[in-house]
């Protein structure tokens, strides 16, 4: 089946988009507590000015984050091209307390976004009718499973989406013998009445779930204040057992994800789009890393471009 895929080679921008959030004019930011069907969640809601009833986009950020990380800097950048721009905490992380605390599971975090879009209409100087979505990382999954089939949705973009399934994740975990210990451990501590958490990133700690990761290990880049910083061991459950490949053959909103054979699972971008029709495309940029995709201005710009093009023609 042919597919719309476009090999950007160092792409000049035609936009100018800011990846630097707090030097952005004209744009008004929102701290909310949006009443949804999963219960309060913290929210801030990103406004341009002088645009009436902007169309309003969800924005969510890679695996442990919080608002205020990634989903903040492409928040802003949206808000700078005239959408309003909603960013949240799921249930449990950061400002939105649950008892479940520090769970990275795909089948929660999915409902969460599908409550956000839910909970559109209580937002005031939106246009609630025009809604789009942009997942980076490993919420691109969440984000594409809460748009299948949903009405109150009209578009998707993902940026370097991690899109793993079953087999995927085996061999990236150390295959079938590691995958089973670390199973092991999150049903235990799903039957632990204490919560049991590991360090999510650390340039000193072997045992942290990221270590020496670039970006969440940095204080100038994801290792803000409002980092949690923490991984619920139960997760490895829903994580490991996660198939973000299912909805690729049902998928049924125009979809664009921006990619780059240097992020972290090419691997899984190329089997989605292979699997799924042609209002999924795809735009490859050159040499633009994992974590370059989260907050670096040249590779934000360039994202924010192919989004905002995007979006024009399916909003």
């Amino acid at each position: 089946m042919f597919k719309k895929i476009m090999s950007i080679l160092l792409v000049s921008c035609s936009l100018a988009v800011s990846a630097n959030a707090s030097n952005n004019k004209g744009i008004a930011m929102k701290k909310i507590e949006l009443k949804t069907q999963v219960g309060a969640l913290a929210a801030d809601l990103y406004l341009p000015d002088g645009i009436d009833n902007p169309p309003v986009v969800i924005v969510t950020g890679a695996w442990t984050t919080v608002k205020e990380q990634m989903p903040a800097v492409y928040a802003k950048a949206l808000a700078a091209q005239g959408y309003a721009a909603l960013t949240f905490d799921f249930r449990g992380w950061g400002q939105s307390q649950d008892s479940a605390r520090f769970l990275e599971d795909p089948a929660r975090k999915t409902e969460d976004i599908q409550a956000v879009i839910r909970a559109i209409p209580q937002l005031a100087d939106v246009d609630s009718s025009r809604i789009a979505g942009v997942g980076v990382c490993a919420s691109s999954g969440y984000m594409l499973d809460a748009a299948l089939n949903n009405e109150q949705i009209q578009s998707v973009a993902v940026v370097a989406p991690w899109l793993h399934d079953k087999p995927m994740a085996t061999a990236i975990y150390g295959g079938e013998e590691s995958v089973e210990g670390l199973l092991q451990s999150a049903h235990q501590a799903a039957d632990n009445a204490d919560l049991v958490y590991i360090e999510a990133a650390s340039l000193t700690n072997e045992n942290a779930l990221m270590y020496q990761a670039p970006y969440y290990t940095e204080t100038d880049r994801g290792l803000i204040p409002e980092y949690d910083n923490k991984f619920n061991v139960a997760s490895w459950d829903g994580w490991l057992n996660y198939d973000a490949q299912l909805s690729a053959t049902k998928q049924d909103k125009p979809v664009l994800m921006v990619a780059s054979e240097a992020m972290a699972l090419p691997a899984g971008a190329h089997q989605y789009l292979e699997s799924a029709s042609d209002n999924v495309s795809a735009v490859w940029f050159e040499g633009i890393s994992q974590f370059d995709f989260y907050d670096q201005p040249e590779a934000v710009n360039q994202a924010v471009t192919a989004i905002v093009k995007h979006f024009e023609a399916s909003l």
